[in-house]
């Protein structure tokens, strides 16, 4: 039980790591000083950059409590740290990470 208490301490904090990064990286990317979104991103939301070629998604909340976006965040965390100007990068294939959309979204249903 402790363990998996220590487990979702640990998802928590790297959960809360990851949006904090995503905060200061959004005020120097086209977010207001006061940390409000980009007109195209809807409260509630954020942005994520995947593949090669850094396509934008912009993806729900709720999804950083699917466990499989949170294997993609752990990928990402152990690729790319949390120390870069990248914005939050999946390092996943778009048609994978497209897949895995599908995949929540009839979950959530």
């Amino acid at each position: 039980m402790a363990l998996k208490n220590s487990n979702k301490l640990s998802q928590t904090a790297t959960l809360k790591q990851i949006l904090k990064r995503c905060s200061s990286f959004g005020r120097k990317h086209g977010y207001d000083a006061e940390g409000r979104l980009p007109d195209d991103v809807p409260k509630g939301h954020f942005a994520v950059y995947v593949g090669q070629n850094r396509s934008r998604y912009i993806i729900p909340i709720s999804w950083l409590a699917h466990p499989e976006f949170q294997t993609l965040l752990q990928r990402a965390e152990e690729e790319f740290g949390f120390s870069h100007d990248m914005g939050l990068t999946i390092p996943c294939e778009e048609v994978v990470f497209r897949s895995l959309m599908s995949l929540i979204r009839s979950s959530d249903v």
